[in-house]
């Protein structure tokens, strides 16, 4: 499986790092920068390239997925996120990372570089990477009305249980 890196700065030491952890592990990482350490790049340049590329690649019938790392992870995961096809998710332990495979169906995990150890961050890449979308019919369904409104703008109907109370009554 192909997994495209994206992050900034605070991640570069952590990307280096799963390059090689990915290839020893049989993953064909795919390096979307930075490539040297500037204290001032931009993280969406690097995240949203990874991102575009997964999406396009998926698109087109691949199962590849993506990392996008920064300090935090909450800009790279918003970067990552408008790319559409995309669902990217910041994953802080291995319970998450497995929940956004498995209800999500993420395609892109964000991670902190600076939050955990690096054991910790493979795992949670290790973990991410290892657990499939389990299919079941509520989660699919809830996909399916995120990618609806991401390409067509409209809101899902309301439950007949929401009817009658709040902005849309």
């Amino acid at each position: 499986m192909r997994v495209h890196l994206g992050c900034d700065h605070a991640g570069l030491d952590l990307k280096e790092h799963l390059l090689g952890w990915l290839r020893d592990h049989g993953y064909e990482p795919v390096d979307h920068g930075p490539f040297q350490y500037d204290a001032l790049d931009d993280y969406p340049v690097f995240c949203l390239r990874a991102a575009d590329a997964v999406a396009s690649e998926r698109a087109a019938g691949g199962d590849s997925l993506g990392v996008v790392i920064g300090g935090s992870g909450n800009g790279e995961q918003m970067a990552a996120n408008k790319v559409p096809g995309i669902r990217a998710a910041l994953v802080w332990s291995e319970e998450t990372a497995v929940l956004a495979r498995e209800h999500n169906d993420a395609n892109v995990v964000s991670l902190g570089g600076r939050m955990h150890t690096l054991e910790e961050l493979t795992r949670f890449v290790e973990v991410f990477l290892s657990t499939p979308f389990t299919g079941d019919e509520r989660h699919a369904r809830r996909i399916g009305q995120v990618a609806d409104y991401e390409s067509s703008r409209q809101l899902p109907a309301l439950p007949e249980s929401a009817r009658g109370r709040g902005p849309d009554a």
